[in-house]
């Protein structure tokens, strides 16, 4: 049950993302039916890249710490701000583009509700970061909601297979051979959104203190195992059917895995598939908005006694209510992500467009820095593992950049990390910074009421 409730909960993020990266894939490919399928693979093939890495990095680190951990021993506690200030950009737009697809979602079943768009996710904004004031929801109502998901989404896919396709659509021919690929090349970076969240398990497993360091390593690479295969399984699913039954490309005011449901499945399936999926995006963004908060509560400042102050953010980042929230992190995450949500004017498929591009950056930190202990290591098989996951990742980075608008991101990326490492010099080098992250996730597991592991605790 604790396995359960703890890798269904942290898979929230890549699952939601089901809902919207198909149709992100699809606009690329200019409604090519042809070329899905087989762009949707490439996506699955990379994050499966990712976390046949990542296990390797969770294995090393059963105390958590992710990406951020490890470019701080490899490289100095200096390279750990590169995969925070990349960890906090992520969490903005993760939960602007969340609340922007639940109204997607909701208007996709009442589409009188579409000239309320902005107004919605807006409110939706308000309306996840108010109730994150009130404490941490705990990992088994997240559990819940993603479970309900992927029930309700293999239902969808069990009626589809019955279903007869649609007649044709008009749609573009895309020419064969190398154009072809050309196509899904310039079309995939823009469906990688399913990559981000394969980072939490690796920092979330430092909430597992009633296991031991075997114990928590188990649980974060049997998760990463288990997110593979939801995700590769759902996303692979909705996309052969999608080709299949001819689903072409929504209205504004529909999405596309809507649509397939409308057509595939009976009216309550439908009603009950709209429900799940707007449940489970709210629940991605309910989960950055703990976690963003509690990331920069951890990098406040704070007294440890005699006079002793650590930290390198202002104090007030770290001020917490009765329910032990840091009330202004929340006001300044919902803040900032109102403002992506009025820019991208509520629509998931324009914020899209900016997405999956900081949470890459902390991925290569974390392969580099691991391919790095296997040279060390003399590990051969995991060094030649690690440089072709940091390659793979490389190059999707560079293919999102390519894209223009992902430069925003990367630009705030490094000015985080900038603006973070020049106000630990001023404070000191103080150290410990590398396990941030860590202790992020130790102060959920107490909001939670477990017993957290030890935060010291980053290797075996």
């Amino acid at each position: 049950m604790l396995l359960l409730a703890f890798a269904f909960a942290v898979m929230a993020d890549p699952v939601s993302s089901v809902a919207y990266a198909v149709e992100a894939a699809l606009r690329a490919l200019d409604g090519d039916l042809t070329l899905l399928v087989p762009t949707m693979g490439l996506v699955v093939g990379i994050v499966a890249v990712v976390i046949i890495n990542y296990r390797q990095l969770v294995a090393r680190y059963p105390g958590g710490g992710g990406a951020a951990g490890a470019a701080g021993e490899a490289f100095g506690d200096a390279w750990s701000f590169l995969p925070i200030g990349a960890l906090i950009v992520d969490f903005v737009p993760t939960i602007a583009i969340s609340v922007s697809a639940g109204a997607s979602a909701v208007i996709a079943y009442f589409p009188q509700l579409a000239p309320m768009r902005l107004a919605l996710a807006l409110g939706l904004v308000l309306v996840v970061g108010g109730i994150t004031l009130f404490g941490h929801l705990g990992r088994v109502v997240f559990a819940v909601m993603t479970i309900s998901f992927i029930v309700v989404a293999v239902i969808v896919l069990a009626y589809g297979l019955g279903a007869d396709p649609q007649p044709p659509v008009d749609a573009p021919v895309t020419s064969p051979g190398g154009a072809s690929i050309f196509a899904v090349l310039l079309a995939f970076p823009v469906a990688m959104a399913l990559a981000t969240g394969v980072e939490a398990p690796s920092s979330a497993i430092a909430q597992l203190g009633q296991l031991d360091n075997e114990g928590r390593r188990r649980f974060g690479q049997l998760t990463l195992w288990l997110t593979l295969g939801v995700v590769g399984t759902i996303t692979i699913g909705l996309a052969v059917e999608i080709a299949r039954l001819q689903i072409a490309l929504p209205s504004a005011d529909s999405t596309l895995v809507a649509e397939l449901a409308r057509f595939a499945a009976p009216a309550p399936v439908f009603a009950a598939f709209q429900l799940v999926t707007a449940l489970l995006l709210l629940a991605a963004a309910s989960s950055s908005f703990q976690a963003g908060p509690g990331l920069l509560a951890a990098l406040a400042e704070r007294s440890i006694g005699k006079g002793h102050d650590i930290g390198i953010l202002p104090s007030a980042l770290g001020r917490t209510n009765r329910a032990r929230t840091p009330y202004w992190g929340v006001a300044l995450f919902g803040a900032l992500a109102m403002v992506i949500v009025v820019v991208g004017g509520g629509r998931d498929q324009e914020l899209v467009l900016f997405y999956a591009v900081a949470v890459f950056i902390s991925f290569l930190a974390g392969l580099a820095a691991m391919a790095k202990f296997s040279r060390q290591d003399g590990r051969r098989g995991y060094f030649a593992l690690n440089v072709f996951g940091a390659v793979v990742v490389g190059f999707t980075l560079v293919a999102n950049l390519t894209r223009g608008y992902p430069l925003v991101s990367l630009a705030a990326t490094l000015l985080i990390a900038g603006a973070l490492f020049w106000m630990w010099v001023r404070a000191g080098r103080p150290r410990g910074v590398r396990n941030v992250a860590a202790e992020a996730e130790l102060e959920a597991a107490e909001l939670e009421g477990d017993d957290p592991a030890d935060p010291a605790i980053t290797s075996p």
